[in-house]
């Protein structure tokens, strides 16, 4: 893991090293001098000096040294995978200090750096970006950034700062060793828009189709198209006329999904039992559809809380040990793969 740029500058945790208390004494006598005793005071702002230690990031200097603004830069607003994230970030933040400001980049790469160096240019509280994939220019500005910062929605082993997500990759894989152990032969995969998290997803599937002897690129169909309801069907109709011999498809969204469900029932098949259709996300018409739609669960209102979580034990002084969060995923199979063998 790279240290981050600007990370060898005093911290809190060395201040309370040099006074000999605790990290929460040194917050408590920071953020309200009264909450301790005089001689405890006088130790705290001893090792400050000495140190040069600036508490730049911490909550109680925000109203001196930062805004109160904390950036969240998404790439779409109209994609449901994002509301309950977004929801849980203004959950946290909307009742006290701090104050929301998101950013919209469309997935375009150019225009995230351009968020990052608006919302940089303001002093913010802490920035919250969605995935690992940014540019280098991009990743620069975040690892000088005198905040903390959390990538969401996925993990790797490189975090700018924090991090909290999922692999896409073994949520791809999980759908793929699904659909070979219900026994269909010929699996293929829809993918639209095709992001970077998209691309995990795929290669995590292509992963199992070998490992399960299934592997056949014939049966994989992208575009870089957004996806869509009415994509999914008309996808699924172009690759059952490309392969009439196929029996299953992992989606790379629910989206998709529903789309192939709907393309699939027009088309007179039944599902499960001539096409297994497995999504991603879980979104809450994978339950409500008819069939019912199995699909890779994954807990987005629970990362955007943590991403809150983390960024305020940092700005009340704690040193995280674990900065990069797996919060996994869960296969919940459901009537559109249930079928006897």
């Amino acid at each position: 893991m790279r240290k981050r740029k600007g990370a060898g500058r005093p911290t809190i945790s060395d201040v309370a090293d040099k006074a000999g208390v605790s990290t929460i004494t040194v917050s408590r006598a920071l953020r309200d001098p009264s909450k301790v005793s005089d001689h405890l005071r006088r130790k705290i702002n001893n090792a400050v000096r000495k140190l040069n230690y600036v508490p730049h990031s911490h909550a109680s200097a925000l109203a001196s040294t930062r805004s109160n603004i904390v950036g969240v830069i998404v790439p779409s607003l109209t994609n449901n995978v994002f509301a309950d994230t977004l929801r849980a970030i203004y959950d946290d933040f909307d009742q006290g200090l701090f104050q929301v400001q998101l950013g919209n980049s469309r997935y375009v790469a150019d225009e995230e750096e351009r968020l990052v160096r608006s919302f940089l240019g303001q002093g913010p509280s802490a920035m919250i970006v969605a995935g690992t994939d940014q540019t280098d220019a991009t990743r620069e500005l975040l690892e000088n950034a005198e905040c903390p910062v959390v990538q969401i929605m996925d993990i790797g082993d490189d975090p700018i700062d924090m991090m909290v997500g999922f692999s896409h990759y073994d949520g791809g894989r999980a759908a793929g060793h699904h659909l070979v152990q219900k026994g269909y032969k010929r699996i293929g995969f829809l993918g639209a828009r095709m992001d970077p998290r998209s691309h995990r997803r795929l290669e995590g599937f292509k992963e199992a189709m070998r490992s399960g002897g299934r592997y056949d690129p014939d049966l994989i169909m992208t575009t870089t198209i957004s996806s869509s309801v009415s994509l999914g069907a008309e996808l699924i109709g172009q690759l059952r006329k490309r392969r009439p011999d196929l029996d299953a498809v992992f989606c790379n969204n629910d989206d998709m999904a529903l789309g192939a469900l709907f393309g699939c029932q027009k088309a007179g098949l039944s599902i499960p039992e001539d096409m297994g259709i497995v999504g991603f996300n879980d979104l809450e018409m994978m339950a409500a559809a008819y069939p019912s739609l199995t699909s890779i669960r994954t807990d987005r209102y629970a990362i955007g809380k943590r991403a809150v979580e983390m960024i305020r034990a940092v700005l009340d002084g704690e040193i995280l040990d674990d900065k990069i969060v797996d919060l996994g995923f869960e296969l919940q199979q459901r009537e559109s793969t249930t079928r006897a063998r």
